[in-house]
């Protein structure tokens, strides 16, 4: 029995001799532990802690321990396994030396889909003594959507390659990305992710025995990384910490102050984790580039990073949560998946910005293993075609074999099964209730509900008369005009067109057009249109003619007052 643990702390030139008194008998190890974490919640180690024996000896025990609901116990326990330098406290049995085919094959398995990868010549050191320990951090700020099983489908990956994976549900970053999650909501929203995020796993059959859930708030608020938060402001520039956040941080004209530390923390997550790498989105990579400058200034080690690419969503553009119109929730029903799929950006031949195509790559084929993706046709239509490989599937529709129809609707279909196990798991009266709690329907000031939203008539569309002062072929489609069209606002606006085809680029210069003003700006091929591609072109012709609608790509007889909507 120990009685008492004795430790040194060291700090800016003073030691406080501390004593842990508490009794530790291989009886009564777990009866202990609430009020070890307890006294250790008070207790700061900060990078001069002296260990000695009895340290060792207490946390080895410790460590025998289901320590998750203790996070001083923890946090504690990972520095002095961290810090020890002798093998026999908490650190795992050295394994025997792997051969070059073990390593590599690990290391494909790892880094298979990833758009980069940072530090590769560390991950290959790790694999040749041991497995990797990763995590993927994700801010609870709007419900999770598709391109969640992007993610998704990389831990799986590296939990067949033996990793050591850690979930992070990211609450504090929320309020610090310009709130977009409000501290009332902040556990609420964790909870919400945490059961969204096993439900799609789950739908993928990734084994969650397997995986280690953290919630940031239950290491983020100790006295620890408040410190280290401290160090590190000190150190790190404004111009550092706005360049680091201007991919994944929301940009305003005056940011707050909370905007320039979410880097930081998401940094200090690393160390304070215990981890080796981190994974994320290649939105990611300023903040990841943060970390490798700064942390070893904190006297910390650099991290491996691994970088998914990010798909395009419906409308073209990242698929987000705040733009409900780019992607599809993880409990919409099958026919709201079939209409969005349906009203998808998915140009024919156009394989480059694709956001169908991506979720096909780097979802549904993985999700698929060594099965086919299907496609059925009517006989008059072609008939059903499977392909093996994504290379086979992108190369049938660069050459319009297939067609937008026929994608859209094969896609539709493995989506609904990936969702189908999600949808019902959130039937139940729990997770609904959680749902509307987490993510309450907006409400007017005075407590009233909002008012239900105007019927759709003419009065609600923005149309002004303006003149196209510029037009150019669209240097990527050959479909398509660039036009600039002034509507009497300071600058003219850019418009794309498909009436390339249609009408000679001469005819369109100078012309009067009438430009739908308020439609949500869309990217058409890399460029971003501001008439939402609906520009009426009025043309006087003394002859018959046709008008034509791009949209559908369908001509029908017209008049001698031309029209031509795009």
């Amino acid at each position: 029995m120990i009685r008492y643990v004795a430790g040194r702390l060291c700090y800016r030139g003073y030691a406080t001799q501390i004593f842990l008194k508490m009794e530790f008998t291989q009886a009564n190890y777990p009866d202990s532990l609430p009020s070890l974490n307890n006294h250790l919640s008070v207790r700061s180690y900060i990078t001069d802690y002296k260990l000695n024996p009895l340290d060792l000896l207490v946390f080895k025990k410790v460590s025998q321990c289901n320590t998750s609901n203790f996070p001083h116990v923890t946090r504690w326990a990972r520095h002095v396994t961290s810090v020890s330098g002798t093998p026999g406290a908490m650190a795992p049995v050295p394994a025997e030396p792997r051969t070059a085919e073990q390593v590599q094959a690990k290391k494909e398995l790892i880094c298979r889909n990833l758009q980069e990868t940072v530090g590769e010549d560390r991950l290959e050191t790790i694999l040749k003594e041991r497995d990797v320990k990763i995590y993927w951090g994700t801010a609870t700020t709007g419900k999770p959507h598709i391109a969640y099983f992007v993610p998704m489908i990389k831990l799986a990956d590296f939990l067949k390659a033996g990793c050591e994976v850690t979930v992070l549900f990211a609450d504090l970053h929320g309020y610090l990305d310009n709130m977009k999650a409000p501290w009332e909501l902040l556990q609420l929203r964790a909870k919400y992710y945490e059961a969204v995020i096993k439900a799609m796993l789950k739908s993928l059959d990734v084994p969650l025995e397997k995986l280690k859930f953290v919630t940031g708030t239950d290491f983020q608020l100790s006295r620890e990384y408040t410190l280290d938060v401290y160090r590190l402001s000190s150190v790190v520039t404004d111009h550092d910490a706005r360049k680091a956040g201007a991919e994944v941080v929301k940009q305003v004209a005056h940011p707050l102050l909370s905007g320039l530390l979410y880097p930081g923390l998401q940094a200090l997550d690393e160390e304070y984790l215990g981890v080796d790498a981190q994974f994320g989105g290649v939105d990611q990579r300023k903040i990841f580039m943060f970390a490798e400058k700064y942390l070893p200034l904190l006297g910390y080690k650099k991290r491996i990073h691994f970088m998914n690419p990010m798909i395009p969503g419906l409308t073209g553009d990242k698929m987000s949560s705040s733009d409900p119109d780019s992607k599809i929730d993880l409990i919409d029903p099958p026919a709201a998946v079939k209409k969005k799929i349906n009203k998808a950006f998915c140009e024919p031949g156009n394989v480059t910005n694709n956001g169908l195509l991506s979720f096909s790559e780097f979802v549904i084929f993985p999700y698929l293993g060594k099965g086919e993706f299907e496609i059925k046709r009517k006989p008059e239509h072609g008939g059903d075609v499977s392909y093996s490989t994504f290379e086979e599937l992108k190369e049938a529709y660069r050459t319009e074999q297939i067609y937008p129809l026929d994608l859209k609707t094969a896609v539709a279909t493995y989506i609904n099964q990936l969702l189908g196990p999600i949808v019902k798991e959130f039937q139940s009266k729990e997770l609904k209730k959680l749902s509307s709690q987490a993510y309450p329907v907006a409400n007017t000031k005075g407590g009233k509900t909002a008012e239900p939203e105007r019927p759709v008539d003419i009065s609600r569309i923005d149309i002004r008369v303006g003149k196209i002062v510029n037009i150019e072929p669209h240097p990527d489609a050959d479909s398509l005009y660039v036009e600039k069209i002034d509507v009497g606002e300071a600058e003219p606006r850019t418009v794309i067109s498909g009436l390339r085809k249609f009408v000679p680029q001469d005819k369109l210069d100078g012309a009067l057009v009438a430009v739908v003003c308020n439609l949500k700006p869309a990217n058409m091929r890399g460029i971003k249109s501001q008439g939402g591609n609906a520009t009426l072109c009025i043309r006087q012709r003394s002859h018959n003619s046709r008008s034509t609608d791009s949209a559908r790509g369908q001509q029908t007889g017209g008049e001698d007052n031309e029209r031509h909507v795009h």
